[in-house]
């Protein structure tokens, strides 16, 4: 747990806003990829901007990268970090079969949510991408704010009995991410998406994918070369790029 991927920075603090922002402000004076790592933070931003909070315990880091890719290429980024996540969690002792990958960005423990990822580009060009990623290590969120229907939230300690710190992952993270990383740079989105199909949940079937306006059911069928969401449903193949996706009767 105590290597070091070549070529990344990473500072970490007790308590701070969130990681994305100070990621935000630090996009103009990072020299390289830098991971920034709070054991607290206090007004930390979710998904389609809802509150997001870490307890002491649990993981919240950002990664700070350049911005060397297309756009439609860095938002390929998030399987990246889903796959380098599921291989962190078996590095600290995880068993295999827990693990699954949830599209378009979460990872699931035993059938909960334990891990989100949250893709933002920062600067001007844009200059730089920000993947924050949110781990349960030690403590799960309240359902009680949870919609019916959604995914539990799970713990690492409390559903795997896996103990580790925020800084201990981080440093396993941080390699599992470079080594996927260079299998992205070298096999392109195609290799990936391989191996995220390989633990995607509900592959085969029937899903609820609810966008701003619709709500889709049909058969999880695959993930395209675009990243997208490839649903069939009872009027033909629909391709779905931003969605909250839901397990239920369709």
């Amino acid at each position: 747990m105590d290597s070091w991927p070549q070529g990344y920075d990473r500072v970490v603090y007790d308590t701070i806003d969130s990681t994305n922002s100070e990621a935000r402000r630090r996009i103009y004076t990072a020299l390289g990829p830098c991971w920034i790592l709070a054991h607290e933070q206090t007004a930390g931003i979710g998904r389609r901007g809802r509150a997001w909070s870490t307890q002491a315990g649990n993981f919240a880091a950002t990664l700070l990268q350049p911005l060397n890719m297309p756009l439609n290429q860095a938002a390929l980024q998030s399987f990246t970090a889903a796959l380098a996540l599921r291989d962190a969690f078996l590095a600290v002792g995880g068993k295999p079969d827990d693990f699954s990958l949830k599209w378009p960005n979460d990872v699931l423990l035993k059938g909960g949510k334990v891990a989100g990822i949250l893709l933002e580009t920062m600067g001007k060009g844009p200059s730089h991408l920000c993947i924050g990623i949110g781990v349960n290590l030690a403590h799960a969120p309240s359902v009680t704010a949870l919609e019916t229907t959604a995914t539990p939230p799970k713990s690492l300690i409390g559903d795997a009995q896996v103990h580790v710190t925020a800084e201990q992952f981080l440093a396993v993270l941080a390699v599992a991410f470079d080594t996927r990383q260079m299998q992205f740079q070298q096999g392109g989105f195609d290799a990936i998406r391989r191996d995220w199909l390989k633990h995607a949940v509900k592959l085969g079937e029937q899903i609820i994918a609810r966008t701003i306006s619709h709500e889709i059911h049909g058969r999880f069928e695959t993930v395209d070369e675009t990243g997208a969401l490839v649903l069939h449903t009872d009027k033909g193949l629909r391709y779905i790029t931003a969605a909250e996706i839901f397990f239920g009767e369709s």
